[in-house]
């Protein structure tokens, strides 16, 4: 019998609602450069899933938010979800003020506020994690 081994990656990412908009990143390389996704990226070594999301969002789009105001949405871990590997992602939601802004830094070429509606179509599976952070916000729970 055959062993394979897989080499999973762990990151972190942001669901980042301001009013009736979530903070969208334009990737500024492959996979996926051009198209819009979630702030987020690799948990570093001696730092947890939470922390790393707090501080991608800082490094890509300017917005600090402290660690503890974000709530999980879930954990998402399907195979082929990015087509570089295995990347299992834990993903956050925060809801910041209407007056926040952002800009571009470390990983995107730029951002966006875009509606949640129209929040279609994104990259790797991130439109399914906006839905369910869509839904995590309208549960009466």
């Amino acid at each position: 019998m055959t062993e394979t081994i897989e080499t999973i990656r762990y990151t972190a990412d942001v669901v980042c609602i301001r009013g009736g908009t979530v903070l969208l990143t334009e990737r500024g390389w492959p996979p996926h450069a051009g198209r819009l996704a979630l702030p987020g990226g690799h948990v570093d070594p001696g730092e947890t899933s939470r922390a790393a999301a707090a501080r991608e969002l800082l490094e890509e789009t300017g917005v600090r938010v402290d660690p503890w105001d974000l709530e999980l949405i879930g954990i998402y871990d399907a195979p082929g979800r990015d087509p570089r590997g295995r990347y299992v992602t834990a993903a956050y939601l925060v809801t910041v003020p209407d007056d926040t802004t952002a800009h571009a830094g470390d990983d995107a070429a730029a951002v966006r506020w875009l509606p949640l509606e129209d929040a279609r179509g994104l990259a790797f599976d991130h439109t399914d994690i906006v839905l369910n952070a869509r839904y995590r916000q309208n549960s009466p729970f």
